[in-house]
């Protein structure tokens, strides 16, 4: 009989009476949960995390905001509404399009400090 891994191999070997181990399968049990705890951690939490500071920006939106459109487009926001903005892409061409297609809001060095203090403070209070 041939064993791949060590770990194998080592299930397979004969304990002698007296010899107390760990069950192989708990090993196992419990790596795949170890993996699926760094996985929650390094990827999925991060991601949610930004989802909802995304989600956050695009509630904020006011007249005036400067934003980039997933298609690309740069305009100022002149009108919101529940869940539809007017965008404003060059002087007198205004278009309408639902919020969630902004995938950034471009912000000025002012209102990006005052905002970076402000959001690092939520994000603070949201890990407590």
């Amino acid at each position: 009989m041939t064993c791949w891994a060590a770990a194998e191999c080592h299930a397979m070997a004969p304990r002698a009476p007296g010899e107390k181990g760990a069950d192989p399968t708990f090993q196992f049990f419990m790596m795949i949960g170890m993996i699926v705890l760094i996985f929650y951690f390094i990827v999925i939490r991060p991601q949610q995390k930004e989802q909802k500071r995304h989600q956050r920006r695009i509630d904020e939106l006011k007249k005036g905001d400067r934003v980039v459109t997933s298609g690309g487009m740069h305009g100022t926001v002149r009108a919101t509404k529940e869940k539809t903005l007017v965008l404003e892409i060059a002087e007198g061409v205004k278009v309408t399009l639902n919020k969630q297609s902004v995938s950034t809001v471009l912000e000025d060095e002012g209102a990006k400090s005052k905002r970076s203090g402000r959001e690092s403070a939520e994000d603070e209070a949201e890990e407590e």
